[in-house]
């Protein structure tokens, strides 16, 4: 494969008592789905499982037939979301423990450390903390690499050059980062690897951190502002501010109306993956996004996504690291299963398994470009077809 895609994985499809604490019993993602109604003309709610159903991640079938789908349409593996709020604290980690455990699926994965702290921000309450991120200091960045060593020493943890990626959230949150990427490198190497890859999440276009390997660029709720704005959606956000005193258009029609922020996906998607990245950034591509089952009318929708519109988008971001060396030449997909947030791979009732088959179909398309651009390059002679007698 001449492409390296990697799908973020949401491990919150089985109940935990902290969320049943704060949500109610029997609280999963699936309950936010499951709830969300359109909030305006032409927005399409609730978006529904197709062939995997209201799944319960406890179940290792469930995983297993997750990785073969995957598998099936091109994706090299899993960046599982792994929660460590300090002190040895985490939370929703039977997913992981268990395919560590077990072996199974036997499907190559690496982990995202979300670290930053749980509130109710998306939920009209962004002064209630629910878990607080804590960095205790660097007794606690030393357990924290410890109780990962296990997974970066197994053969299907996803590597770079030789040593395990292991993403960042919020690399900006952690106070003395220099010291702590410098901490975990050297432990990697006293612990008998290569080193590490340390990728970390861009939210504001920050320039790479010290110690740091590569970034991504983060959620697309950030390159959504940062669209261009036509001359009436300026005159809005203006009259807005001047004489109804909120921020902009869309936080007017929102208070008044009830009605999300919105924009359609394909012009948000002519919007990204326009110009050339650096070689210590990945790009990421989303499938769509559509938050407001968690956020209602304080979430972000794009609409009108497509298979089709999706499939461009990941083939231009093929495009911008074809000239990589084949380990650097990853994509990250956000996400496969963030459903309460509508960007997800996994088949639906609306569109079943077609924005697999698309990426799919794109994937293998780039690849036998590249192919045919190596042969050329590497003065190879392609066999000719016989002629037909």
């Amino acid at each position: 494969m001449n492409y390296r895609a990697i799908a973020f994985y949401l491990p919150q499809f089985y109940p935990i008592p902290e969320n049943e604490a704060w949500w109610g019993r029997g609280f999963t993602e699936w309950t936010n789905v499951t709830r969300a109604r359109p909030l305006f003309r032409g927005h399409y709610q609730p978006n529904l499982p197709g062939d995997l159903g209201f799944y319960d991640l406890r179940l290792p079938e469930v995983r297993d037939a997750q990785a073969e789908l995957a598998r099936r349409h091109g994706l090299e593996g899993f960046c599982y979301w792994h929660y460590w709020f300090g002190n040895g604290r985490r939370i929703l980690e039977r997913v992981f423990s268990e395919v560590m455990e077990t072996g199974k699926p036997d499907f190559p994965f690496c982990l995202g450390w979300a670290n930053e702290s749980w509130s109710g921000i998306w939920h009209g309450k962004p002064d209630r903390i629910l878990i607080e991120q804590q960095y205790p200091g660097t007794h606690d960045y030393e357990a924290h690499f410890k109780s990962l060593l296990p997974a970066f020493r197994d053969r299907r943890y996803i590597c770079v050059d030789n040593k395990p990626l292991f993403l960042v959230y919020k690399p900006s949150l952690i106070p003395n980062l220099t010291e702590f990427s410098a901490l975990w490198k050297k432990m990697a190497v006293e612990n008998g690897l290569p080193g590490l890859h340390l990728v970390g999440m861009a939210h504001h276009r920050e320039s790479l951190w010290d110690g740091f390997d590569a970034r991504v660029s983060g959620a697309p709720i950030v390159e959504i502002d940062r669209m261009p704005r036509g001359i009436a959606r300026k005159i809005g956000d203006r009259v807005s501010r001047q004489i109804f005193g909120r921020h902009s258009l869309d936080t007017l029609i929102r208070d008044l109306f009830g009605v999300p922020r919105n924009r359609k996906y394909q012009a948000f998607a002519n919007s990204c993956l326009t110009e050339s990245i650096p070689d210590c950034e990945y790009p990421v591509v989303v499938p769509n996004w559509d938050n407001t089952p968690r956020s209602g009318t304080n979430g972000v929708v794009l609409t009108d996504s497509s298979p089709g519109a999706f499939a461009a988008l990941f083939r231009r971001a093929c495009r911008l690291v074809k000239s990589r060396s084949p380990q650097r030449r990853l994509i990250f997909i956000k996400s496969w299963n963030e459903w309460a947030e509508g960007n997800y791979m996994e088949p639906d009732l609306r569109f079943g398994s077609e924005y697999l088959l698309s990426m799919k179909e794109a994937l293998d398309s780039e690849c036998e470009e590249q192919h045919q651009l190596e042969c050329t390059q590497g003065n190879t002679i392609l066999p000719v077809a016989a002629a037909d007698d």
